[in-house]
């Protein structure tokens, strides 16, 4: 079912130039770009894996996780095969992997129109184009988003934010929400350890920002790796002067057991966690959460002016004890959108 891709340039001797992420690689006819799903077929880029979901699940909006975002509702969850990055640590790494360099695409047939008359049936409030990093199938995702939009469906996109300008530009205007990863601060990192660079998902999440799209951040911890108190207070300090002290990061725990390449590295101790926890707060921002160990306090949301517990989280199950979004006792806004 593949299609012409609509972010490209066609260059000289039918090469093109993908306009689609921050790699703007440009590709040969017959071959393929990094992510291993756009291929230039005589002159002309296509995107090989639309309408081709490798995962069509239902999940819990905290799962992606989304904690200020129609909480405790649940999202139609879609993927593709394909990834523009290519992290060390990725535990989808069977899928995000599995198409490069020149491997078939992998997938069941599955048209816009049924992806939205999915969650219409299951009454499903949101539709969340994640698991593998949405920019690698944004032809197939805007063409859902469109058709979702119209039927008062939300699109949330779950990504390692390393898009082109012109990509922010062509599905913002559809994009309700996102969520994403933040993994280090240096370029360094990134390079060595995600084959990105790091000022290309600043530009993303300033983007983001700027648009009024609800935005949270992810930073998972890896051990030895991702870990200094420097780079919590960078992140933090990031978060707080631009994009505002009421976007919630999420610091998240690394498991080695399930990553693609850093199996050798153990989980991150929650006391880590903890530091990078106590280094947001202590910057000003607002919420900030410990991720994937259940039961810590720090997974609930508070009142950030008077302290009350206003969502309590254990695992993606959720109570909630605050009025429409503001705080029980101060009637402090909690930056919530709800339903």
């Amino acid at each position: 079912m593949m299609k012409e891709a609509y972010l490209y340039k066609k260059l000289s001797n039918k090469r093109t130039q993908c306009q689609n992420c921050a790699h703007y690689c440009v590709i040969l006819p017959g071959k393929r770009g990094i992510c291993g799903v756009r291929e230039n077929i005589d002159g002309k880029l296509y995107a090989l894996n639309y309408g081709k979901a490798i995962a069509c699940d239902i999940d819990p909006i905290e799962k992606k996780p989304l904690f200020h975002f129609l909480p405790g509702s649940q999202s139609l969850s879609i993927a593709t095969v394909g990834c523009n990055f290519s992290c060390a640590n990725c535990q989808n790494w069977n899928i995000s992997q599995g198409p490069k360099p020149n491997k078939p695409i992998l997938g069941e047939d599955l048209t816009p129109g049924e992806i939205v008359r999915i969650a219409k049936e299951n009454n499903l409030p949101s539709i969340a184009y994640t698991y593998t990093s949405p920019t690698i199938f944004s032809d197939y995702a805007l063409d859902t988003m469109k058709l979702a939009k119209k039927q008062g469906i939300k699109n949330i996109w779950v990504s390692n934010g390393f898009w082109s300008k012109e990509l922010f530009d062509l599905i913002s205007p559809y994009l309700d929400a996102a969520n994403i990863d933040l993994k280090g601060f240096s370029d360094e990192f990134y390079r060595k350890y995600c084959g990105g660079r790091l000022q290309p998902v600043l530009d993303t999440l300033k983007r983001i920002k700027k648009k009024k799209i609800w935005l949270e951040v992810t930073t998972l911890v890896i051990p030895t790796l991702s870990d200094s108190k420097e780079m919590f207070e960078n992140i933090a300090n990031f978060i707080k002067n631009e994009l505002g002290a009421e976007t919630p990061w999420h610091i998240s725990q690394f498991s080695g057991l399930i990553s693609w390449k850093l199996q050798h590295l153990p989980d991150t101790p929650v006391e880590t966690l903890e530091m990078a926890f106590e280094i947001g707060k202590k910057a000003g921002l607002k919420y900030v959460y410990t991720g994937n160990v259940p039961g810590l306090s720090q997974e609930n949301t508070y009142c950030p002016k008077c302290g009350i517990l206003a969502i309590e989280r254990i695992g993606y199950a959720i109570k909630r004890f605050d009025k429409n979004g503001k705080c029980s006792k101060c009637k402090q806004d909690l930056n919530i959108i709800n339903l």
